[in-house]
């Protein structure tokens, strides 16, 4: 049995190969298919930072095969929630829609080691988020 996702959320950092695809991970692993999840850059790398996917894998979640993408304002027109993670000013607002910006450190370079902090941040706010979603939506 399908369900309409009772949210849309886009998650929006630079490259499109950190933060915002962990976000993305987590979020389809927690939710499922009750949230409906994007993720985009403003300036999209040419792949997925590595030290992503292994810190990603270690939580038994795959994301080898996303690709960055570009943000659009259609992806955002679509969207419930953007949360943006240190894209600027880069990102179009629309009315009626969530925006959050969560403050976290930049992995583009780093080593897994230095990934498990910003993956962990991410992951205690994907489970706030879902939280939030819920509550919003049980009414």
């Amino acid at each position: 049995m399908t369900t309409t996702p009772v949210a849309s959320v886009l998650f929006v950092c630079v490259h499109n190969a950190g933060r915002s695809q962990m976000a993305a991970g987590y979020l389809r692993h927690l939710a499922g298919d009750r949230i409906d999840v994007r993720s985009a850059g403003s300036l999209p790398a040419e792949q997925i930072n590595p030290a992503a996917v292994e810190a990603m894998k270690e939580e038994g979640i795959d994301i080898s095969g996303q690709q960055p993408k570009v943000l659009t304002p259609e992806a955002v027109q679509a969207s419930d929630y953007v949360i943006t993670m240190g894209c600027g000013d880069a990102c179009p607002v629309f009315p009626g829609k969530t925006y959050l910006d969560w403050e976290l450190t930049d992995p583009a370079g780093k080593g897994v080691e230095a990934v498990r902090p910003i993956r962990d941040q991410i992951r205690t706010r994907i489970e706030a988020l879902i939280a939030d979603i819920d509550a919003r939506t049980a009414g």
